[in-house]
């Protein structure tokens, strides 16, 4: 629900902020403390680019999109945002290449191949 919601917000681009300006952020997770008092929310710009000032823009910004979850979610209270950078994506790339490497190709190829 979190998550819907701050991607709604964001989608919408009401952000007044030059390194948001047309770029689109993916909202991966959204981990909420026990208490729902406050919540961690993973973050990716599209392609990966200037993801630090991205992260930086959206912490700047918190408290506006805090108020604008407010209204469209139906808790308690609303949640403390912190914006973090997801770097899943990156970790699996390098995965990715390290798997598609000669060295690992080489270790992975049976007998029958060889001959």
């Amino acid at each position: 629900m979190l998550r819907h919601a701050l991607a709604t917000i964001l989608t919408r681009g009401d952000i007044r902020d030059d390194d948001l300006a047309g770029v689109p952020v993916t909202v991966t997770q959204v981990k909420p403390s026990p208490d729902m008092r406050h919540a961690t929310a993973f973050v990716e710009p599209l392609g990966g680019k200037n993801a630090k000032a991205v992260v930086a823009a959206l912490n700047r910004h918190k408290s506006y999109l805090r108020g604008e979850m407010g209204h469209m979610i139906e808790l308690k209270f609303t949640p403390e945002l912190r914006f973090v950078e997801d770097e899943s994506f990156a970790e699996a790339q390098k995965i990715e290449a390290l798997l598609k490497s000669e060295r690992v190709q080489r270790d992975l190829k049976t007998d029958d191949d060889a001959s």
